[in-house]
């Protein structure tokens, strides 16, 4: 007769420990903290359409002297100024080479930063807390990431915007920040509806697929904003520039701030392209709008 023997118990299998749930506290406070910056920029964008649109009424104010920024130290002039400052034209110039249907559209641009100015500056430096919280461990994003990204648009406001008259009326300001709100309000309210346990599958798209359009327009006005902030005396500067006082050393890190715009918008953006792929993947009925 065969003798049988209990076969030994099969081992557990190994895996990784198990991640920690984030505490109900903290979970709250990022709950509420997407939901507040969602909103910010959501009533960012609703200025910005009324005032483009003038559906308030408001869509013909001017930018004055005393046109009041979010540091609260002007008192400057607005001077006139071309959407790219290598052009030399005068806002009446470009304007009148704008379809006469747009004109009135192209005018309010070159204002909208009396109507979003300071919200934007506001919202937008309560992003430093995003670095707090990877520093913290509350969330998993990259540290290095999140601080370019929410350092790079903090220069935009308060080392451009908030310093140089003439970005404050540049329509390019107001596609930058067109820009940014679009994109925050998707971002914010995707995140806030992860953290409470939801996906909404058409925030999910547009988290992937509005930056196609967006980064590029986002980041192309940030540049040629900066771009607009450097003397006139010479495209490209040379040492006589240096020597004769036209270039100062922060008009220097400007003009390399511009030039290391565009590969960094060439990094994000094939990351994006590359982190939309994975997340579609996941989700063939998302892969089928394709």
């Amino acid at each position: 007769m065969a003798i049988t023997k209990n076969a030994p118990p099969v081992p557990p299998k190994i895996t990784s420990s198990p991640k920690k749930a984030t505490p109900a506290l903290i979970k709250h406070y990022l709950v509420a903290f997407n939901i507040i910056s969602a909103l910010g920029w959501a009533y960012i964008f609703i200025l910005i359409i009324l005032h483009l649109l003038n559906l308030d009424g408001k869509g013909s104010v001017t930018v004055a002297a005393t046109s009041k920024t979010a540091s609260s130290t002007l008192s400057r002039f607005f001077s006139s100024l071309s959407i790219f400052r290598a052009s030399g034209g005068s806002t009446a110039a470009i304007e009148s080479r704008v379809p006469t249907v747009l004109q009135p559209l192209y005018r309010r641009s070159t204002t909208t930063f009396t109507r979003v100015g300071w919200p934007t500056a506001f919202v937008q430096s309560l992003a430093l807390l995003e670095v707090l919280h990877v520093l913290l461990g509350w969330v998993r994003s990259p540290l290095q990431t999140t601080t370019m990204q929410v350092s790079s648009r903090l220069v935009l406001v308060w080392g451009i915007t908030e310093q140089f008259a003439n970005v404050r009326s540049n329509p390019l300001y107001t596609s930058m920040v067109f820009a940014w709100s679009t994109t925050e309000i998707i971002r914010y309210s995707f995140y806030a509806c992860n953290l409470l346990g939801y996906e909404p599958k058409i925030l999910l798209y547009l988290r992937y697929t509005t930056f196609y359009v967006l980064y590029p327009l986002g980041a192309s006005s940030e540049a040629f904003l900066i771009y607009a902030t450097l003397p006139s005396s010479s495209p490209i500067p040379g040492w006589k520039s240096w020597y004769q006082g036209l270039w100062k050393p922060t008009d220097y890190f400007r003009g390399l701030l511009f030039l290391i715009w565009w590969p960094g918008l060439y990094v994000m953006y094939t990351y994006m392209i590359v982190q939309r792929r994975k997340v579609l993947k996941k989700i063939p009925s998302l892969r089928k709008q394709e």
